[in-house]
């Protein structure tokens, strides 16, 4: 089944020329859709989101299987991670800790548990002291088509939002202090697990959230600044692989949010993709990365914020109480990225 309509999103990309390369925006009437070779495929919107309305009927009847696997850390075992489960005997088990605040991270496509990423947050909260860290491992985002772990987000997110029901319900894991983290397709899926949760949770971050397949004018396929008390998106290759409009309460600009300086011959956009992750590491550890006020997006984009600095902080634990807008960030080609020392 699965080999059969993955032929079909191959011929949909192949046949797609409806719309000429000239009038092509990305995001806007189709999508530049990333393969795991670097390259990208043109495909139409209305086509596309047809195909992805009835490929995810088929995912809510479970025809799909999408294995889902949670990893607990802790100051306790801060290198090795426990397997969990939503289950007594596992929870009781493990150095899980409802008096902690806890933080899940989200990987996207084609990572796994032992992604850099995961270990870049993992560390840049432990570092500031006790936390549950619970890393999600979402085995369809290894697809080797992008459309295939598009798919999935929907359901891994809601697989999400059961394990956090069940942290809050029957270990009293709290909610306001709860933040899940997610890059890339993982942003989305943190957005589903936010509009799944028995309760609202505290706070989401959208690290560079994917634009390919996702439309902004559908906030409920999407993760959406509603999803959580406080929504904040990072967002560092607007445009290519991410979305450039703001999608947090909190939108962040790094740079303009195109591309990021250090990346050279970043044809693909993976560089500047992936910084969302180390720019926000490092505002976690650091909390270093000044800010600019903007009046709209547009003007974060184009740099056109003027020169004073606001008091927030791009990634600050504060923000959930005092952010609410577009930021444009001005950062360095180099670590430390943070402009404030």
């Amino acid at each position: 089944m699965k080999t059969i309509w993955l032929l079909a999103f191959c011929a949909l990309a192949a046949s797609a020329y409806a719309i000429e390369e000239s009038d092509r925006v990305n995001g806007e009437n189709g999508w530049y859709v990333p393969k795991l070779d670097g390259t990208f495929e043109w495909v139409d919107m209305d086509e596309a989101e047809d195909w992805l309305d009835r490929q995810e009927m088929m995912e809510d009847r479970g025809l799909s299987t999408t294995p889902v696997k949670f990893y607990l850390f802790t100051k306790s075992n801060p290198t090795k991670g426990t397997k969990i489960t939503a289950t007594k005997k596992s929870i009781d088990a493990s150095h899980f800790n409802p008096q902690h605040p806890t933080r899940f991270i989200i990987h996207g496509w084609t990572q796994s548990r032992s992604s850099g990423m995961n270990k870049e947050i993992r560390d840049a909260w432990l570092s500031h002291g006790d936390f549950n860290i619970i890393v999600v491992d979402w085995a369809r985002a290894r697809s080797v088509e992008y459309a295939s772990s598009v798919l999935a987000v929907g359901t891994v997110g809601k697989k999400v939002a059961n394990m956090i029901n069940y942290l809050h319900s029957d270990h009293g894991m709290s909610l306001g202090d709860l933040y899940v983290i997610g890059h890339s397709l993982g942003a989305h899926v943190a957005g589903y697990a936010g509009k799944n949760t028995n309760g609202q949770v505290h706070t989401i971050i959208g690290l560079d959230p994917a634009l390919p397949l996702f439309n902004y004018n559908k906030p409920n396929k999407r993760l959406n600044s509603d999803d959580a008390f406080y929504v904040e998106s990072i967002q560092t290759n607007g445009g290519t692989l991410g979305f450039l409009k703001p999608i947090g309460k909190g939108a962040f600009y790094p740079n303009g949010g195109k591309s990021q300086p250090g990346c050279t011959l970043d044809v693909t956009g993976a560089c500047s993709h992936g910084r969302s992750v180390t720019y926000y590491a490092e505002a976690v550890t650091e909390d270093n990365f000044g800010t600019i006020k903007c009046g709209d997006y547009e003007a974060a984009v184009n740099k056109d914020c003027g020169s004073t600095y606001s008091s927030v902080r791009m990634g600050a634990d504060t923000n959930a109480y005092m952010v609410e807008g577009d930021f444009y960030v001005p950062v360095n080609s180099k670590a430390p990225f943070g402009n404030i020392h």
